[in-house]
C-alpha cells in the first residue's frame, strides 16, 4: 500500500477501501474516525485506523486482519477447535498471529503448559500491544516462548516437539485441514463454567460440531477441490 500526501493511499475521504483480486466486482469499505499508525516494516506494510463501527482495525499490505469488534469469532475457533480435539495439548506452537489474539486464547486452557509463537514481524507484534492491547494481552503469559523468525522454517525443525501446532498467517489461501485427526467432535468439550471461567463469547461445544455441517453448494464445492 502507497501513502498518498494525506496519508495511505487506501484510504481516501474519510473511507478505507479493501479491494482484493481474490474477489472481483466487490469492494469493503469502512469509515475511518482516525488514522493511529501507518509505516511500512521489514516485510509489509501494516495500517491501524480507528473505525466508526468496528473500533481498531489492523491492516496489513490493504488487507483488514481484524478488527476489535469481531475478532474474538476467529481467535477462539481457529484455537479451540484443535485443542479440544486434542486429548492432551500440552505444547502448543502458533505460527503468525502477531496480533496476539490466538495466543490470548491457547493460554487460556489449564491443560496447555508451554506456548511458542513465531512471528516474523516484530512490527506486528509492538503496533498490537500498543494499539489493539485486548488481543495482545497474552504476551504477558509465563506459558509464552516468542521467537521472531520465519516460522515455517522453525517448524520444519520442531515438528514433533509440540501436541498442536496452530497457523495464524496473512496468506489469502488457507491450508487445507488434515484428515488423520477427527475435529468434527471435540474430545474434551468444555462445560457451561469452563466457557465461563475463559471468557468465551463465541465458541462452545455446540458451535465446534456445527462448525462442520455445512449447506448442499459449499459441500460439493468443497468436494471438488479436495
Amino acid at each position: 500500500m502507497e501513502s498518498g500526501p494525506d496519508g495511505p493511499a487506501a484510504i481516501r475521504d474519510g473511507w478505507f477501501h479493501e479491494t482484493c483480486s481474490l474477489w472481483p466486482g466487490q469492494a469493503l469499505s469502512l469509515q475511518v474516525e482516525q488514522l493511529l499508525h501507518h509505516r511500512r516494516s521489514r516485510f509489509q506494510d501494516i495500517l491501524v485506523f480507528r473505525s466508526k463501527s468496528y473500533g481498531n482495525v489492523l491492516v496489513l499490505d490493504g488487507v483488514i486482519q481484524c478488527t476489535e469488534r469481531d475478532e474474538f469469532s476467529y481467535q477462539e475457533m481457529i484455537a479451540n477447535l484443535p485443542l479440544c480435539s486434542h486429548p492432551n495439548p500440552r505444547k502448543v506452537l502458533i505460527i503468525g498471529g502477531g496480533d496476539g489474539g490466538v495466543l490470548r486464547e491457547v493460554v487460556k486452557h489449564p491443560a496447555v503448559e508451554a506456548v511458542v509463537q513465531c512471528e516474523i514481524d516484530e512490527d506486528v507484534i509492538q503496533v498490537s500491544k500498543k494499539f489493539l492491547p485486548s488481543m495482545a494481552v497474552g504476551y504477558s503469559s509465563s506459558k509464552l516462548t516468542l521467537h521472531v523468525g520465519d516460522g515455517f522454517e522453525f517448524m520444519k525443525q520442531n515438528q514433533d516437539a509440540f501436541d498442536v501446532i496452530i497457523t495464524d498467517s496473512s496468506d489469502p489461501m488457507g491450508r487445507k485441514i488434515t484428515r488423520s485427526t477427527n475435529f468434527r467432535e471435540p474430545v474434551r468439550p468444555l462445560s457451561r463454567q469452563q466457557v465461563e471461567e475463559m471468557d468465551l463469547r463465541y465458541y462452545n461445544p455446540e458451535v465446534h460440531r456445527a462448525a462442520f455441517v455445512l449447506p448442499e453448494f459449499a459441500r460439493k464445492a468443497l468436494d471438488e477441490v479436495s
